[in-house]
């Protein structure tokens, strides 16, 4: 246990009201969860004020607060402080209660729109087949040293990510690697985190819902190179124009990987089938299970991170020649009639379009290639037609159908994306607005050879509606269809 003035020694911070002298036995931010031996810190949030449940947490037995803004009322023996940034203060505070685990662990962060969750769990993989305990972060699953805790977010709250990564620490976890968002670096949700080196990937039109503006989605991003600290390293995607961006300002040591341009780390595409490719890592030949341009990125950044922690280059690419890829990212399945199934989590306009590109590449232009698709509710609604409009004019046929609606009305988006089809597309278009009955139309239709794509939700296994979560999962949908015919 510690005390309080021991918790709060990285913090600036002014004692309104009580004492220092008080152990702490939990931290919160959540005031159902606050009790007696508790700090809560109140957080000005998005949608909720933590500051309006700061006598609720104390009739719970809190007697310690953390907050920006000082009640009218102070209430006897609790002890207040204030401070100027309460998401700033919970990061550096969560990071002392647990003894500032991210300092004893090689914590690599992946940040970028696409290919954050393949990276992070590519490096996972390769660093766990190399032989080396890690953790992992990722939209798909958090993991500690082999044992799988379900995410429910890109990036853990900063409590549970400091939690999770002291159980890291005492299972003797050498690495991890973690997927960092743009609301988490916006919401300080990594602040008091110490990161041993950062990865951007890419940047295109995604989250405006939150940020507003791309240059504010640019901005978030740039949060994590500008807090690395000089003996870490920065790696970037050359071929993106935001690349040299993420680097202005870091102390960091700037390295880049690129498959166009002159830079650090080179990669080329010798062949790739739906099987994988065949690619050139500086300068060495070597083959991988997966497919795609965009994974050839992330094999790349895989490779690059792996060669500057201090690993041996052939060793690194006979690791990562033995990954299979991620679930729900371009993960293909050929159904017993040889229909070639595509489940990916594609839900960005540049995220479809390369997935499409590379589909297209691939295919003899004798099959007929279908794309299953929607948009999510109760976010950025500008991508909507734009994605509706690219997926009809790379595929043979394209279905519009639901995504996650969340409090939307299901329609609204889909005559959204309706807009964006081109009138001489009109008739490759179809609107079926039952996930599952478009899956199964995707299916009925296709014969041995030809392609579906089934994009927006990839490894996810559910389908949100009106608050309401159900099972749903589009790998399940395909194989149920194609049992259910060989009965």
């Amino acid at each position: 246990m510690k005390s309080l003035s021991h918790i709060l020694r990285n913090v600036a911070h002014k004692c309104i009201a009580g004492g220092y002298e008080k152990e702490v036995l939990s931290i919160t931010a959540d005031s159902r969860k606050a009790r007696r031996g508790s700090i809560f810190v109140a957080l000005c949030g998005t949608q909720v004020d933590g500051h309006n449940y700061i006598d609720r947490a104390i009739d719970a037995g809190c007697d310690m607060i953390v907050m920006e803004k000082t009640p009218s009322l102070l209430r006897e023996n609790v002890t207040y402080i204030k401070v100027p940034d309460s998401a700033l203060a919970l990061g550096l505070i969560a990071a002392e209660y647990y003894d500032h685990p991210s300092e004893k662990l090689k914590l690599v962060g992946v940040t970028g729109t696409n290919g954050k969750t393949t990276t992070a769990t590519l490096l996972y993989e390769v660093f766990t087949t190399m032989g080396y305990k890690c953790g992992l972060f990722s939209t798909v699953k958090n993991i500690v040293a082999g044992e799988e805790i379900p995410a429910r977010q890109t990036t853990p709250d900063i409590i549970t990510l400091n939690s999770l990564m002291s159980q890291m620490v005492k299972e003797g976890c050498t690495y991890c690697f973690m997927e960092v968002s743009s609301h988490a670096l916006d919401q300080k949700r990594v602040a008091g985190v110490t990161f041993a080196g950062a990865i951007f990937s890419n940047l295109t039109h995604d989250h405006l819902d939150y940020h507003h503006t791309f240059a504010a989605y640019r901005d978030a991003k740039k949060l994590l190179f500008d807090g690395l600290h000089k003996d870490a390293f920065a790696l970037v995607n050359a071929d993106d124009r935001n690349g040299s961006f993420m680097l202005q300002n870091t102390r960091a040591h700037k390295r880049t990987y690129s498959l166009t341009r002159l830079a650090d780390f080179k990669c080329k595409i010798l062949e790739e089938s739906f099987s994988g490719m065949w690619l050139t890592i500086d300068g060495r030949e070597t083959h991988l299970p997966l497919t795609g341009r965009f994974n050839a990125y992330n094999s790349l950044a895989v490779y690059a991170t792996a060669i500057m922690l201090g690993e041996e280059p052939v060793k690194v690419l006979e690791a990562l020649s033995m990954q299979k890829g991620v679930r729900g990212r371009f993960e293909t399945w050929i159904s017993p009639s040889g229909v070639i199934c595509i489940v990916d989590y594609a839900h960005t306009p540049d995220a479809l379009e390369n997935v499409i590109k590379t589909i297209n590449q691939m295919r003899t232009q004798n099959e007929t290639f279908t794309i299953v698709v929607g948009c999510g509710g109760d976010r950025d609604k500008e991508k909507r037609p734009i994605m509706a409009s690219i997926a009809s004019q790379g595929a043979s046929q394209t279905i519009l159908t639901t995504d996650n609606p969340r409090s939307e009305e299901p329609m609204d988006i889909l005559q959204q994306m309706n807009d964006g089809v081109p009138p001489s597309h009109y008739s490759r278009v179809v609107t079926i607005p039952d996930r599952a009955q478009a899956i199964r139309t995707a299916c009925m239709t296709s014969r041995a050879g030809d392609i579906i794509l089934v994009a927006g939700k990839g490894h996810e296994t559910y389908q949100e509606v009106k608050g309401i979560r159900t099972h749903f999962d589009d790998l399940e949908e395909l194989k149920n269809y194609y049992k259910t015919i060989t009965e």
